[in-house]
């Protein structure tokens, strides 16, 4: 069984390397920008925890002050070495009731390297388990396109007409403004159009 804390800096230096394994650089916000936002307490690194072994199983980058309620799952993952066990399904409900005093959970989809897109499709079915459901939003990050999924928990599930705001306030709070234009490319989207 699987616990829930929250981690500090300490914490980041250990699992940062982990990231870089996980995630494309293209999409990997620099360690001090993450260190410097953990410090203004716009972002948690949470950790979870075997409880029998007391190890660290794996982790989840949450930017979790916002202007509008939600929070941003910026990144979550099992260390490799313990996939394929249900930790992650478990870890995943961990966070829902951390966070189920907000408006939602947001959960951005990329894919740097999927030509068939088979493994884009395995994230989307995995955070629809959960209750995630895809947003009408065009943006990018770090030059791939993003699919944007969000979980409505005391909020609305249509954020579309709102959701190129609430992206842009995430990330302002763990980016320094160069570094911002250089990972994010953002629009709101069309008036109008419906989300799946």
């Amino acid at each position: 069984m699987l616990t829930i804390r929250k981690g500090g800096h300490v914490e980041l230096e250990r699992f940062y390397s982990a990231m870089e394994i996980d995630f494309d650089a293209k999409e990997l916000i620099g360690k001090w920008s993450i260190h410097r936002a953990m410090s203004a307490g716009d972002v948690e690194l949470l950790l979870f925890t075997d409880e029998e072994s007391r190890i660290d199983v794996g982790y989840a980058l949450v930017v979790s002050r916002g202007l509008y309620g939600y929070a941003l799952l910026k990144y979550f993952a099992i260390l490799p070495w313990y996939r394929g066990k249900g930790l992650g399904i478990e870890a995943m409900r961990l966070l829902n009731k951390r966070f189920a005093d907000r408006q939602g959970l947001l959960a951005e989809l990329t894919a740097f390297d999927d030509p068939d897109g088979s493994y884009l499709r395995k994230l989307r079915k995995f955070f629809s388990r959960f209750g995630y459901v895809q947003v009408e939003s065009d943006y990018r990050l770090g030059g791939a396109p993003v699919t944007l999924m969000v979980k409505p928990l005391r909020g609305p599930w249509d954020i579309a007409p709102i959701a190129h705001r609430m992206i842009r306030d995430f990330y302002s709070r763990c980016l320094f403004f160069g570094s911002y234009d250089r990972m994010i490319d953002i629009k709101p989207a069309p008036a109008g159009e419906k989300s799946e």
